[in-house]
């Protein structure tokens, strides 16, 4: 515990560096100079962006990659509000995210000072803890507080914000840092849904983001090879079991969950992506890190709720009977095997559009095993999570259930603050494009070089084809046709070029990653191919 004086900008700061915070992301704004001025007199790095989304979205890749919390400094009002759907977004994917917002001077309230607004019960629906810090001793707890509450599972974003006249303010204050505290599971709860899993003759894991977030990856991998269960990953959960892995699947999902007798959803909702849980005739388990994420939809079998790894290593040190499942993965394999190829011939397509799964599979060809691929778009993006398969957790970034288009560029430039020596590739569908592309200037002049891969089809995809198979027709759906997104990134400083032969993307992609600025490969695909889907949104 330290005892320090300064304004609220440096008592601030300092409470966010005993809890691991390392830079901020921000667009500027005069309600909170005093965070800046703490900042730059510690020479703590500040990231700017030209849209407050990108900032929390930055700041919500930081909290993914890392596991620890991600800072952004927003300005009094529309700095807020312009943040919501980040805060929303780290709010549907459990990312510890802190929002530091400006806010006009409690004195004055009332009055209609500028940019006068209470943003609390604007985002207190979408984080887990909102409040408005009263005085400048206070910020030092209240930092605390919020942070705690953001790291402790299941996890999500907090905001604070800070009056004009507390933040400006000169006071002491002490420092310090609580541990956050794992919740123990029901030990009765997890020998039940063990025992299941053993028992089964058909068993199916399904693992996502929190399995990752809760660094519980090794503790699924000793699970899943001591009880012999297929596993199949979702968000943040994929490259747990590498490629390759004798238990590793991703193809052949429709088929086990078909198949399955037993189906155990780790560290992810019971949502739409996962058919609201229902697995027809299998007994469902599902293993959560809080006991508020348990579905309330379906009645799991069992349901244990804890910390993800020592929940997982007792599935591992089951000492119950076991099910043999030899034959079980060997059909699976089958299946799965007879989609790669598939897949494989889908990927070296020599179509004329360029059809998007020749794009992944050039990009398989120069994208190295610990690179961080970032997926911002539609029915681009579904393909990239068919196509590309990561060699290793925590390399993968998409928007998550709750589908916000525009995460990429602020993603990519978390992405590269976490990583400065890692390959940083951004998927983005031309939608996608209209949200964010203008924080390239961002990542030029800060130096932050990332490759962007836009799938360029000149439609809304996702709505275009679903909209004429029930109607017949589609409006507002069309964008234009081979727009030069290459021309925007390189008018920002940055650099790029536009594919159209599906032979150039080889050395396209090559230039990109070799040319060490923000460089955007535009590739135009054919706008009739449309992703096969099957989910129920609703």
């Amino acid at each position: 515990m330290t005892m320090i004086e300064g304004h609220g900008g440096d008592l601030a700061l300092a409470a966010l560096r005993a809890y691991g915070v390392t830079e901020m992301f921000t667009l500027s704004g005069g309600h909170v100079f005093p965070l800046y001025d703490a900042a730059h007199k510690a020479g703590f790095p500040i990231y700017d962006v030209r849209h407050e989304q990108s900032a929390v979205f930055a700041a919500e890749a930081v909290a993914k990659l890392r596991r620890t919390p991600g800072l952004a400094v927003l300005t009094a009002g529309p700095g807020v509000t312009n943040g919501v759907s980040g805060l929303t977004s780290a709010f549907f994917n459990g990312s510890p995210v802190l929002v530091l917002g400006g806010r006009a001077p409690s004195f004055r309230w009332g009055s209609g000072s500028l940019q006068e607004i209470d943003h609390v019960p604007i985002v207190a629906p979408v984080t887990k803890h909102a409040a408005t810090v009263a005085s400048a001793p206070d910020i030092p707890a209240a930092i605390g507080l919020a942070l705690r509450t953001a790291l402790a599972p299941h996890r999500g974003p907090a905001f604070l914000d800070l009056p004009l006249e507390v933040v400006f303010s000169v006071a002491s204050a002490e420092i310090s840092a609580a541990p956050v505290e794992l919740a123990e599971a029901d030990p009765d709860e997890v020998s039940r849904a063990a025992a299941l899993l053993a028992g089964a003759e058909r068993p199916v894991i399904i693992a996502g983001s929190d399995v990752w977030a809760g660094d519980a990856v090794d503790a699924l991998r000793a699970a899943a090879e001591a009880l012999d269960v297929p596993v199949f990953t979702n968000g943040m959960g994929r490259g747990a079991l590498p490629p390759g892995h004798r238990l590793t699947f991703a193809k052949s999902r429709r088929a086990a969950l078909k198949g399955a007798d037993v189906v155990a959803v780790i560290g992810t909702p019971l949502d739409f992506r996962l058919g609201f849980g229902d697995f027809g005739a299998a007994t469902v388990v599902h293993v959560v890190d809080a006991p508020a994420q348990r579905a309330t939809h379906v009645t799991p079998a069992a349901s244990p709720a804890g910390d993800l790894r020592a929940i997982l290593t007792a599935f591992a040190d089951h000492a119950g009977a076991r099910t043999p499942h030899d034959d079980w993965v060997r059909g699976l394999r089958e299946t799965e095997d007879a989609a790669a190829a598939k897949h494989a011939a889908e990927m070296a397509a020599e179509s004329d559009p360029i059809k998007p799964g020749r794009v992944y599979g050039e990009l398989r060809k120069v994208l190295e095993p610990d690179a961080i691929t970032i997926g911002d778009g539609g029915d681009f993006v579904s393909y990239a999570g068919r196509y590309l398969e990561p060699a290793r957790p925590g390399t993968w970034l998409d928007p998550g259930p709750y589908g916000c288009l525009g995460t990429g560029t602020g993603y990519a430039m978390g992405a590269r603050v976490t990583y400065p020596d890692r390959q940083i590739c951004v998927l983005m569908g031309d939608g996608a494009a209209g949200f964010s592309l203008m924080d390239a200037e961002s990542l030029v002049r800060q130096n932050l070089p990332v490759v962007i891969v836009v799938g360029n089809n000149g439609i809304w995809g996702l709505e275009k084809h679903p909209m004429r198979a029930m109607y017949g027709y589609d409006v507002a759906a069309d964008l234009q046709p081979e727009l030069r997104y290459d021309d925007i990134v390189r008018a920002l400083g940055g650099a790029g070029e536009t594919v159209a032969k599906a032979g150039d993307l080889g050395p396209a992609l090559e230039r990109a990653f070799a040319a060490g600025v923000p460089y955007l490969v535009n590739v135009l695909t054919d706008p009739t191919d449309a992703y096969p889907r099957s989910s129920n949104l609703a």
